[in-house]
């Protein structure tokens, strides 16, 4: 079947390194380890590609909403116009300002590249594709919001670290905004567990299999929560609407006001694996994650790799829509609209699918 097509071949490495390390007297704990390693690798050279991908489609897509060609001189319809500005970026100075903390200044956007890459480790890719499988068991979910809370801190460190009353004031609307929209998206990521009964992502995709009609998106019940996840997590990933902590008419560029060259290339990369990480996020829990929406054998001709993929890209460019279209908020209107607004609904949300669940609708459920 093709939809395990890279279950197999994860199955095909690992017993080739199990064997190779069986016949080299290596312990089966280097094994594991170097499994993470790759495992790792993979991830950022995923993410590296849907960077460059993400950013040549939110050209296009701002061109074609604004009546513009977007990029088209470097390359066939501008493909190459991405790729010279990530070398751009490689080889710009890195100017680090004369009172900043040259620490806290470095620390602050590598970490916050690295735990936005850490969550794609639990993302189950295909049937019984998932890099960090133990951990899925048991907390997939939460493991990617524990990992996206973190991020805060990087945000904090390098607003802190630059010096800059416009860094800092940008880095205290970041963490303030994504604390009060994380109660949001918890609260709608709460209703599809309560449908799920389980925190494991697999287990989340495995409760939508079935059909199409058992996805969640199509569960009536479920619509309150969608909404919330929908709102709350373009909120999280900082764009307009709700980019009000990099706000350039405001705060020059906010919390990277002082970064260039690679640091900035870490925010920015950082951002957009976050943007990525939610969308595969919001695919796994309102569209079935891997499984096909075509019936019977038609769906076995297309990897779940695939299909899960296509999803998420398909969010993205929806988040891009949204944003090349409304305006940008005040922050008390965010700030406002978060604990009046989506807070409640959360609460809305949690009452509605626990009543679908205790009266068996859909099954599964705790």
């Amino acid at each position: 079947m093709a939809n395990t097509v890279v279950k197999t071949i994860l199955d095909v490495i690992r017993v080739w390194a199990e064997n190779l390390a069986r016949h080299w007297g290596i312990p089966p704990v280097f094994v594991s380890i170097l499994a993470w390693i790759a495992a790792f690798v993979f991830v950022i050279v995923l993410v590296l590609l849907m960077v460059l991908l993400a950013v040549y489609l939110e050209r296009k897509v701002s061109g074609y909403i604004q009546s513009r060609l977007g990029p088209m001189r470097v390359g066939p319809i501008g493909l190459f116009q991405t790729p010279m500005d990530a070398l751009k970026i490689l080889t710009k100075e890195d100017i680090v300002p004369r009172d900043a903390d040259k620490i806290m200044h470095t620390i602050g956007p590598v970490f916050f590249f690295v735990v936005a890459v850490a969550g794609y480790v639990v993302i189950p890719w295909d049937r019984g594709a998932i890099a960090a499988r133990v951990v899925d068991l048991n907390i997939g979910v939460l493991l990617v919001m524990a990992l996206s809370s973190l991020g805060l801190l990087g945000i904090m460190v390098g607003g802190w670290g630059s010096n800059n009353k416009w860094s800092l004031l940008g880095a205290m609307r970041a963490v303030a905004q994504m604390i009060s929209y994380e109660v949001a998206l918890l609260l709608a990521i709460v209703c599809v567990v309560m449908q799920a009964g389980s925190l494991s992502l697999a287990a989340i995709t495995a409760d939508q299999g079935g059909s199409l009609l058992q996805w969640n998106i199509l569960r009536w019940w479920m619509w309150p929560a969608l909404l919330l996840y929908v709102i709350a997590s373009a909120a999280e990933s900082k764009r307009i609407p709700f980019d009000i902590p990099e706000a350039e008419s405001e705060l020059v560029s906010g919390y990277h006001t002082e970064y260039s060259g690679m640091k900035f290339g870490f925010f920015f990369l950082g951002e957009y694996a976050h943007l990525f990480v939610i969308a595969l996020i919001g695919t796994i829990l309102f569209l079935g994650g891997w499984q096909s929406p075509l019936p019977g054998s038609i769906a076995d001709f297309v990897p779940g790799f695939i299909w899960l993929m296509a999803k998420a890209l398909a969010i993205i460019i929806i988040t891009m829509w949204v944003r090349w279209t409304l305006p940008r908020l005040r922050v008390d209107q965010l700030m406002q609209f978060a604990w009046k607004g989506l807070v409640p609904l959360g609460f809305v949300a949690i009452l509605v699918t626990g009543l679908a669940v205790a009266l068996g609708l859909g099954g599964g459920g705790i």
